[in-house]
């Protein structure tokens, strides 16, 4: 059997995956990307061989994605991420018209034609508003992992409103919620309800779309921010 691999070397995060050659998702992994990028990819890449049991000798070919892909030295190609999320969205889901990417420090948005190719783009590379850094954030206030606050979020009777989505200042907001005796759950509610629009705001003044993208073609990572993204429009 012919395996294939893909290494995306995030500004915070590094993902790796292997497929076989049925375009199946044999095994996955992730890891802190760090200061040393190539050994996040090196690590990410042997992380994901060993779920897979594969060996290393037995994958094809290995394409690197994102900020650092040109790190990925181990690599046949690097592809932006763009290209990628545009041609797996397409894949995935058919009629996928829209991406939204909330990264760990720039969120995109990108057009995607009925080929799953690039149609346009645009990028929020200024602020850390509306990307992963505002979450992690609010994630270290409380405390918390990450991984966890999304779940929590869901959780949320009467979610808080913040009074705004810097990520600056959103510690502020939390501690004076926590000192009123808001519930976690209804904090994280309210910062999720408060970082869920912002792609739509900035992708809808754009050259991207003149109206909002549809929510439906919006897939997000995020369970609070795609429950709440499916109210807009």
């Amino acid at each position: 059997m012919i395996y294939a691999a893909g290494i995306d070397v995030g500004s915070t995060q590094t993902k790796g995956i292997i497929l076989n050659d049925k375009f199946e998702i044999i095994a996955r992994a992730l890891t802190d990307t760090g200061a040393y990028v190539t050994r996040a990819a090196e690590r990410c890449f042997v992380e994901a061989l060993q779920a897979s049991a594969v060996k290393r000798e037995d994958v094809a070919y290995v394409v690197g994605t994102g900020y650092g892909r040109y790190k990925v030295t181990f690599g046949d190609a690097q592809i932006t991420e763009i290209s990628c999320h545009a041609r797996g969205a397409s894949y995935l889901f058919p009629n996928t018209r829209t991406v939204i990417d909330m990264g760990g420090q720039d969120a995109k948005g990108i057009k995607i034609g009925i080929d799953g190719d690039v149609k346009d783009f645009v990028m929020n590379d200024k602020c850390a508003a509306g990307t992963g850094r505002f979450l992690a954030s609010a994630a270290e206030a409380l405390g918390m992992g990450l991984g966890d606050i999304g779940e929590i979020s869901l959780k949320a009777k009467n979610p808080v409103r913040l009074t705004t989505v810097c990520t600056v200042f959103v510690e502020s907001d939390i501690m004076s919620y926590l000192a009123q005796g808001k519930k976690t759950e209804d904090i994280l509610g309210g910062v999720h309800s408060a970082i869920a629009p912002e792609p739509f705001h900035w992708c809808g003044v754009s050259a991207l779309n003149r109206k909002s993208p549809s929510p439906e073609a919006c897939h997000s990572t995020s369970a609070w921010c795609a429950r709440w993204s499916k109210n807009l429009a």
